[in-house]
């Protein structure tokens, strides 16, 4: 065997032994999400007597009384309420985060190094700290029970977005900046109309880190909705937990296995933008 052909199968080893270790790897990693989806099909006897991924009778029936939740409030009602916290918090927090971000990157003031290590340090303050100040305050003004306490406050900005995107436009060449001040362009327009179009890979990148969060929050609509008919879907799935009787698994993984959707669609659509809205290269060419 000459030197070439050891070479060739030396590559072909080391190829095939590096796909093997990712797919087991991705296999490692997927295997909660495969094992809710088998479980979604199947009984509650075959959930915790058959470890096997592949049911032996797809449960369909899982799906539909896991819909109609208590016949009162479905779970329709659930996805509404999550569609509309995450659509309209993520929306607040983008924009407002790229509005505060072109102020640090490109407006001078006085104390702007000062603000913005204000700024950077809230990245570092858990949530638990500012927790029951916040739900004073909000319960003082009488939120609680609304939508209000988990919105409005994504409407001021967010630490980590902010950061990202001033980052981001610190890329970009002032020169665009001064041409649209030729043409006549206040801060307003130039932000509009040069850099806003110009940082989409940050704001898309924003926009997939805020669905995910706001989409999977429990805490946050724990500690403020009290009603039924406002919970999101986070909170629905643990109702149907009961320690006092039977548990439903299946309507539990069923709902669970839907509720997966909206986060899957989000990252097939925008998973392009990931790497693109982290790793600022600058302006290209």
């Amino acid at each position: 065997m000459d030197a070439h052909t050891k070479r060739i199968i030396k590559v072909n080893t080391e190829k095939f032994i590096f796909h093997a270790v990712v797919i087991l790897l991705g296999f490692i990693m997927l295997y909660p999400i495969l094992w809710m989806i088998s479980n979604s099909f199947k009984t509650s006897a075959e959930i915790f007597g058959n470890s096997s991924l592949i049911p032996q009778s797809l449960r369909w029936d899982n799906y539909v009384r896991g819909w109609k939740f208590n016949n009162a409030i479905t779970f329709g009602t659930f996805f509404k309420n999550s569609l509309f916290y995450t659509v309209v918090a993520t929306f607040g927090a983008v924009m407002s985060s790229a509005i505060v971000a072109y102020g640090f990157a490109r407006i001078p003031f006085k104390g702007r190094s000062f603000w913005y290590a204000c700024m950077f340090v809230t990245l570092m303050l858990p949530y638990q700290v500012v927790m029951v100040p916040q739900f004073i305050i909000f319960h003082r003004i009488g939120w609680v029970n609304t939508f209000l306490p988990l919105i409005v406050p994504h409407f001021g900005g967010v630490g980590f977005f902010i950061f990202l995107m001033v980052q981001f436009i610190r890329q970009i060449p002032m020169e665009l900046d001064n041409a649209a001040k030729i043409d006549g362009c206040n801060r307003p327009m130039i932000f509009s109309y040069v850099v806003f179009p110009l940082i989409k890979p940050s704001l898309i990148t924003a926009v997939i880190f805020s669905f995910y969060w706001r989409w999977d929050d429990f805490l946050g609509p724990l500690l403020y909705l009290n009603r039924p008919r406002q919970f999101t879907v986070s909170l629905a799935l643990r109702m149907f937990s009961d320690p006092q009787s039977s548990t439903d698994w299946p309507a539990i993984f069923s709902m669970g296995t839907l509720s997966l959707i909206p986060v899957v669609l989000v990252f097939i659509i925008f998973q392009k933008y990931i790497v693109e809205g982290m790793v600022t290269t600058g302006i290209k060419g």
